[in-house]
């Protein structure tokens, strides 16, 4: 039963770093199990400049973990009168989840932030916080096994940030088609020091 929550809604979820940069992708299906209720889903959330969260799994929950997280920083940014590095966010991500390890959100997050010198930082984790760090690259959501094998083939290390969006959108829009839960198009954002590249990708409508 638990397993069919996660997929309830459908995602794809791919976060992979670069040199200096990093990018965050996601699919924009919203579906209510084979259904498509909408094609136009925001799974990537801006939380400052240099640091993106993507949410996968219930949408619902997504929301209102989401909510939560915001509200959790904007108190961090009045007190400590800063931003979160990505490392400390990804830290309260995994004890807000932790918290309700008994009744958990159905989420698996993906964070991507620069951390200080620029240098990136992803990670994924489970719906109860145990945190996932890579070098590489992350994946979540119901694309995940087809993400993993187009990503491993496909990344090169020190990508340049066009590079990396190539790389990140070919691997996105190869493996949503191998999965019925996800994919009608892409959202992409390739964050370097200086500037955050948004960019809407068309994929197959089916």
């Amino acid at each position: 039963m638990l397993i069919q929550i996660f997929e309830y809604n459908g995602s794809a979820l791919v976060a992979m770093v670069g040199k200096n940069c990093f990018a965050i992708a996601s699919d924009r299906r919203l579906g209510v199990q084979l259904q498509t209720i909408a094609t136009d889903f925001q799974r990537i959330s801006k939380i400052h400049d240099r640091l993106f969260l993507g949410l996968s799994g219930l949408a619902t929950d997504a929301q209102t973990l989401y909510q939560r997280l915001v509200f959790r920083h904007k108190l961090y940014q009045l007190r400590e009168e800063r931003d979160m590095k990505p490392e400390t966010f990804a830290n309260l991500v995994s004890a807000i989840l932790y918290e309700k390890r008994f009744g958990p959100y159905f989420c698996q997050p993906v964070i991507a932030g620069l951390g200080d010198d620029d240098k990136p930082f992803i990670c994924t984790m489970d719906s109860i916080g145990a945190k996932e760090l890579a070098k590489d690259f992350v994946v979540a959501g119901t694309a995940s096994e087809s993400l993993y094998g187009a990503c491993e083939s496909m990344f090169k290390e020190d990508m340049e940030p066009e590079e990396l969006f190539e790389t990140v959108s070919q691997a996105l829009l190869s493996s949503v088609d191998r999965d019925c839960l996800s994919g009608w198009g892409g959202h992409v954002y390739v964050v370097t020091p200086t500037e955050v590249k948004e960019r809407l990708l068309k994929g197959r409508m089916d």
